[in-house]
């Protein structure tokens, strides 16, 4: 650390240099600033630096190495181990940088690093357009994408990387490159999955994809139908076109009106399928599990953004995630639907089960996400409210994941876990590719400056 007399001369010159906001522990605001999706984090960062655009972005970086401080980067703040933040060091704010510019002529888009898919989504619409983004609207689209990807659109149009066309980054020593396929492609690949161990991400260019029609059923069970529910959701996908997609769950009613007055704050089987397509096929794709005695029922078209913001978990809960990637779904459903009567009630906790296939699964192979292959993914959510409950539902997640493990097939999408150790790392990324991203990161973030992600040690 520098000496205080250096440490406040630079805050000084840092406040001044910057379009943004520069927050320290004294400052008013600090607390909101240090504020992420997640109530269980509780960090004091020393400088939170809320960057107006690339050049502020550059500037914090040089800041921090001057002052050897330690860096997080926070996009959308969605980490679940709290990954945006850290004690004593330097936080990069992106979030005033959200701007979206929608090239329709070229089926592609700009999004900045701080936007999130509430963002990305409003901008595409009007022109009918959308890519693969996040199962809920307030997911940061730079660490989403660049962990890999996947959503509603996943089995249509691929994983989210599968999207990208360039990649605007600061470096460790506050330079700015571009990564493309062309221009440092072997940066371009290490991004394709590699997280934010290489730089600061200020922009990324994806491709669009036309979107005409968008429909979704959501149905509601009671829980002693879940198991025929399931196996009726898994034939639908593994029979149907790469168009539908979607989860099931089993979750604690939410207090929304799209929930039957009688089952909120009781445990209730959802299956919900996505559509790219018009309501009167999904209907006719649905009819097994319309078949089924069920509580309530929504089959409409609706815009895809809209449907983004149907589960919104709000912030300022407590989070506990993890997932197992699964060789298939044949013999776990019972095992998935057991799990899922001891869901955490009344919580927000869901238990999901969703499939990939489709465009993720005849995607590039060349990326580092080696869950591609996987036809179907267990993730139990764990989020509540009331400190109390810590145990039950950490333990409940770690419950689920060792009771589905002999059928997983050890990959991971690392943005559904924290903190799980460095064997979980290795199997987000794949142990055939560590030792390239290694000399990726040692080209780019020789000293691991940017160590709060899921990290890579420079070769």
């Amino acid at each position: 650390m520098a000496p205080l007399s250096k440490a406040h001369a630079a805050l000084a010159a840092l406040r001044a240099d910057l379009a943004g906001d520069v927050f320290a522990p004294d400052d008013q605001g600090y607390d909101e600033a240090r504020t992420v999706f997640n109530a269980m984090i509780d960090r004091r960062p020393a400088v939170i630096a809320q960057c107006a655009g690339e050049a502020d972005v550059a500037r914090s970086v040089r800041f921090a190495r001057e002052l050897d401080l330690k860096i997080a980067v926070r996009g959308g703040g969605h980490s679940v181990s709290g990954m945006a933040l850290n004690d004593t060091g330097l936080v990069v704010d992106l979030r005033r940088m959200h701007t979206v510019t929608v090239h329709p002529g070229s089926e592609t888009v700009r999004i900045e690093g701080g936007a999130v898919m509430s963002h990305l989504d409003r901008a595409t619409q009007p022109f009918g357009l959308a890519t693969t983004g996040g199962r809920v609207s307030t997911i940061g689209v730079g660490g989403f994408v660049l962990g890999g990807g996947n959503g509603w659109l996943g089995r249509t149009f691929g994983l989210a990387v599968d999207n990208l066309l360039g990649v605007e980054l600061v470096t460790s020593d506050g330079t700015t490159v571009l990564a493309t396929d062309h221009e440092n492609p072997e940066l371009f690949w290490a991004l394709h999955g590699g997280g934010g161990n290489f730089g600061v991400a200020t922009a990324l260019t994806l491709k669009l994809h036309p979107l005409p029609e968008f429909s979704i059923a959501m149905l509601m069970y009671r829980p002693d139908t879940g198991p025929d529910a399931v196996r009726r959701y898994r034939e639908i996908i593994e029979n149907g076109p790469s168009e539908v997609s979607g989860a099931v769950m089993y979750t604690t009613g939410p207090p929304k009106e799209f929930v039957p007055e009688h089952m909120v704050g009781t445990l209730l089987c959802i299956a919900l399928l996505t559509y790219v397509g018009g309501e009167e096929d999904l209907r006719k794709l649905a009819q097994p599990l319309l078949a089924l005695p069920h509580e309530a029922e929504i089959l409409t078209a609706l815009p895809y953004s809209d449907v983004q913001c149907m589960l919104d978990a709000p912030p300022g809960l407590r989070n506990y995630w993890s997932a197992e990637y699964l060789t298939g779904l044949p013999d776990v459903v019972d095992v998935y639907c057991a799990l899922g009567e001891s869901v955490p009630v009344p919580t927000g906790t869901q238990h999901v089960v969703f499939p990939q296939g489709g465009a993720i699964a005849s995607g590039p192979a060349r990326f580092p996400v080696p869950y591609r292959d996987a036809p179907w993914a267990v993730h139990p959510f764990g989020i509540w409210e009331d400190p109390a409950d810590d145990e039950r539902c950490i333990e409940w997640v770690k419950r689920v994941r060792a009771e589905v493990r002999p059928w997983s097939t050890g990959a991971v999408y690392l943005n559904f876990i924290g903190d799980e150790g460095r064997d979980r790392v290795v199997a987000g990324l794949g142990a055939e590719n560590l030792q390239r991203l290694a000399a990726v990161k040692a080209e780019y973030d020789p000293d691991n400056v940017f160590r709060f992600n899921h990290n890579i040690a420079p070769a």
